[in-house]
């Protein structure tokens, strides 16, 4: 599914005929939700690293390595129409990037794999990853209702928060619909004209509770959905007093020294050394790196690097960051196809080639990613490009996304 902040993999895939989506609705729901069938490629700080150019390493004579793979796959995704594409192989203490095309359109500066960039939904890990945290600490259970923690925040149009729970929040079975689906094509995201707009949670949720009354009853099927995050955000600062992004600096930022990763909640620029973000609007290509970051949230606001990224899903997923119950009930999954399943935050998916991976994808105005990882963090494989224009299914998500699982596959 892809959400305009990002999407799981296993319905992202699918739904990248649509984009964590189940049609191409609006666009902007379709990036946040990050595809579930999850093709980034993360690497870690401090490990051995080898810059790899768009045409600067010549094939294996035995055949393409897993870095040429992606490499061909990144210059595949510039022939489609990107401005920029990177992405980055890690197999233990192995790491190589890949570059293709340029990260600013008017300096034509190449696109460098250490820069910054949007992360969309794959934000969704770390609010998930407080959240448990919170539970470990006996400080909430994943079992109490939205309504304890947020009386009066989900009671309208038929939705009652006292019927949904944390849990269903973080593996989008809450039945929620996405507020991100009423941002049209046409609206003020889109068109980013107010990149400062002042967009209360509370205000998205409503937005998203306004769209249609309940489908389905919480806790009977998966339905990515931005709104449970938004929501998982506010019940973070209820719970601590503070906000998301300030916990997520506290727990998971700081203690993994991840220099280059930032939660903004207001201010709408990107600082130092970054992609810049584009997108096609009819007949010419927006620079959208400066964007409402509000719109997001806690849905999908970080802005990360490859290499940070890398070292945050590998603790994650190898316990660094949570106790063993907690880390067994994020890798707890609900199904999204029969080889696809979603956990909180993370999907878990069968690749063509067999392997299992976890991983995420992320879409936001300007930018998308896609990560996959081994489970036990030793091998891992991202990409990011530079142009997102709040519709999914493109030829360059299909070709970059099928060269990332390739190149995990090959490792």
């Amino acid at each position: 599914m892809l959400d305009v902040f990002g999407t799981g993999f296993a319905g992202e895939r699918e739904n990248a005929a649509g984009a964590e989506s189940e049609r191409t609705e609006s666009a902007a729901r379709q990036p946040l939700r990050k595809r579930r069938h999850l093709r980034r490629l993360l690497p870690a700080a401090g490990l051995a690293c080898l810059l790899l150019t768009a045409a600067a390493v010549p094939a294996n004579a035995a055949g393409p390595t897993p870095a040429d793979i992606l490499r061909a796959g990144a210059q595949q995704g510039v022939a489609d129409g990107y401005p920029g594409v990177i992405g980055m192989v890690r197999k233990g203490d192995t790491t190589q990037y890949v570059q293709a095309g340029v990260g600013d359109r008017t300096t034509k500066v190449p696109a460098d794999p250490k820069a910054q960039f949007r992360i969309g939904s794959n934000t969704k890990a770390f609010i998930s990853t407080v959240l448990l945290q919170l539970e470990g600490e006996k400080r909430l259970s994943l079992d109490d209702t939205v309504a304890r923690w947020l009386p009066g925040a989900v009671a309208a149009n038929g939705y009652d928060g006292s019927t949904i729970t944390i849990r269903q929040l973080l593996n989008h079975t809450s039945g929620l619909p996405d507020y991100l689906s009423a941002l049209q094509i046409n609206g003020p995201y889109f068109l980013n004209t107010n990149p400062r707009e002042v967009l209360p949670p509370q205000t998205l949720v409503n937005v998203g509770l306004g769209l249609r009354a309940p489908t389905s009853a919480p806790g009977e099927k998966f339905g990515y959905s931005n709104t449970n995050y938004v929501l998982a955000g506010m019940v973070i600062k209820a719970v601590t007093g503070s906000e998301p992004a300030a916990e997520v600096q506290r727990r998971i930022i700081e203690p993994l020294g991840l220099r280059d990763t930032t939660f903004p909640t207001a201010d709408p620029a990107l600082y130092g050394n970054h992609l810049h973000g584009y997108a096609i609007r009819a007949i010419f290509i927006g620079d959208d790196t400066v964007s409402n970051v509000q719109v997001t949230g806690s849905a999908g606001a970080i802005v990360s690097t490859m290499d940070d990224l890398a070292t945050f899903t590998r603790a994650l997923l190898t316990g660094q960051l949570l106790e063993p119950a907690q880390l067994a009930e994020l890798k707890t999954t609900v199904p999204v196809t029969a080889d696809a399943g979603y956990g909180l935050g993370i999907e878990h998916m069968k690749l063509p080639c067999g392997k299992w991976a976890w991983g995420h994808n992320g879409a936001v105005l300007g930018y998308f990613s896609e990560w996959i990882t081994s489970d036990d963090g030793a091998e891992q494989v991202l990409h990011a490009n530079n142009e997102f224009h709040m519709l999914a299914g493109t030829q360059g998500q299909a070709h970059t996304g099928k060269a990332m699982t390739d190149a995990f596959c090959a490792l």
